[in-house]
């Protein structure tokens, strides 16, 4: 059989609060919102390409950041590039990001978004 051709479109997160989670990554990265419905919002670059979703989920529990045994755990992060990072982290505070306590690289910022994901700033060449 051929490969048929495929591509990821999205990278979908879960969160209690669709509409909020999504107004803070369209804001953070500049991003235009394309679907913005109850239980599911979805946000892709003004340039187009692969985009990020965020999905109710009324069970959702918070990960904990650094991972402990028993705890939530993340299942995936987000990095995120940034031309100034101490620029980037006050962006993001701003917005409602935390910066966690936890910072175990020198160079790069862990963050948490508003429903507590986890997501890296590092400092890149655009």
């Amino acid at each position: 059989m051929p490969q048929p051709r495929i591509l990821i479109s999205a990278t979908v997160l879960g969160t209690p609060d669709p509409r909020a989670l999504g107004t803070f990554y369209a804001r953070l990265l500049g991003w235009n919102v394309l679907d913005n419905e109850p239980g599911w919002v979805r946000i892709r670059p003004p340039d187009g390409g692969t985009g990020l979703s965020f999905q109710e989920e009324t069970n959702y529990r918070r990960p904990v950041w650094p991972p402990r045994p028993g705890e939530q755990q993340m299942m995936m992060h987000l990095d995120v590039g940034v031309d100034d990072l101490e620029a980037g982290v006050k962006w993001a505070v701003e917005l409602g990001a935390a910066v966690a306590d936890f910072q175990p690289q020198e160079h790069v910022r862990v963050m948490l978004d508003p429903a507590g994901h986890p997501f890296c700033l590092f400092p890149t060449m655009f």
